[in-house]
């Protein structure tokens, strides 16, 4: 009973000295300027099966529901396969949101993501802003380093920037 006495004491008295309570949600950002029209470039995002076409890191995709909401993609990536399905196409925004249904941390270092691409005018071109919310791969309280924050962060950056390349290179833009 006084040994109870003193652990409550103890955690009363120096709460931050306990380890914190799972991951926190990470954001990847990025915009990219592409020269060529919206409606270009957003025929090649809103092909939900097409992402093989432009993105450099995806080298197989087999989709199933076609353009539409609850449409589901595999995509094979350089050390694995990762399956995504469509949550919400806003033809009239230009803006697709779809998340990660099946992960894989050998392919990709995060355990669960949602990510939206936008199409906007910008100029006599388009601007696309792709932005994802993610968690990484290892969720326990002290993840290995490749499993970590820092490693899903740079993972998605990388996988982000590399498929925006892609698509400024796919519609057109140098």
């Amino acid at each position: 009973m006084l040994e109870r006495l003193v652990i409550a004491l103890v955690l009363l008295l120096f709460p931050a000295t306990l380890p914190a309570h799972g991951p926190t949600p990470q954001r990847a950002d990025e915009t990219l300027a592409i020269p060529a029209t919206p409606d270009t470039v957003w025929k090649l995002v809103s092909s939900f099966g097409g992402i093989g076409q432009w993105h450099k890191l995806v080298t197989k995709v087999a989709a199933t529901g076609g353009d539409a909401a609850g449409a589901e993609r595999v995509l094979t990536l350089e050390k694995g396969e990762i399956t995504e399905g469509l949550d919400e196409v806003d033809a009239g925004a230009k803006r697709i949101s779809y998340r990660l249904l099946k992960e894989n941390a050998d392919a990709l270092p995060v355990s669960f993501y949602t990510a939206t691409i936008e199409v906007k005018p910008a100029g006599s071109g388009s601007e696309v802003a792709w932005s994802a919310r993610f968690y990484r791969a290892d969720t326990s309280n002290f993840p290995p380093d490749n499993l970590n924050d820092e490693a899903a962060i740079a993972a998605m950056t990388d996988f982000i920037k590399q498929g925006l390349e892609g698509l400024k290179a796919k519609a057109g833009g140098s």
